[in-house]
């Protein structure tokens, strides 16, 4: 197995506090472990309702706040964990073959992810038992 849970860790990202208002910045290759491709960003998302429900092959992600909070439920086949996101200071770095679910959004939440490629639909796994064959296979 290539990568575990173990590998998702949060990331502290600087801040830089100012009584106007705090400033946090992110630069590849010092911060996160891959160069950005590509920014997204979740947001409005229905009380209740979940995201996700995926796993990458080949991409690494890096989540984070930037308002609010949810949980994000990571899985490799083996282990599983919570992690709770609500501050936009960290991220939760995502590292391919990991199956992740995002839940619990809190009113207002917006959900940013940097990621190191493009959208590429053949990089997805949406279906967890295929996924669980790809991980025995790699």
């Amino acid at each position: 197995m290539k990568y575990s849970i173990d590998a998702c860790q949060i990331v502290s990202l600087p801040k830089i506090s100012d009584p106007r208002g705090n400033l946090t910045f992110i630069e590849a290759g010092s911060h996160i472990p891959f160069d950005i491709q590509r920014v997204y960003y979740l947001y409005d998302v229905p009380g209740g309702a979940e995201r996700g429900g995926h796993a990458h092959k080949d991409l690494h992600q890096l989540i984070i706040a930037m308002s609010g909070s949810f949980d994000v439920v990571l899985d490799d086949g083996k282990d599983k964990k919570r992690v709770h996101m609500n501050r936009s200071y960290s991220g939760l770095y995502v590292c391919p073959m990991i199956w992740r679910e995002l839940d619990n959004f809190s009113s207002g939440a917006v959900l940013m992810v940097l990621a190191s490629n493009k959208y590429d639909e053949t990089d997805y796994y949406r279906d967890y038992a295929d996924f669980m064959r790809g991980r025995w296979q790699a």
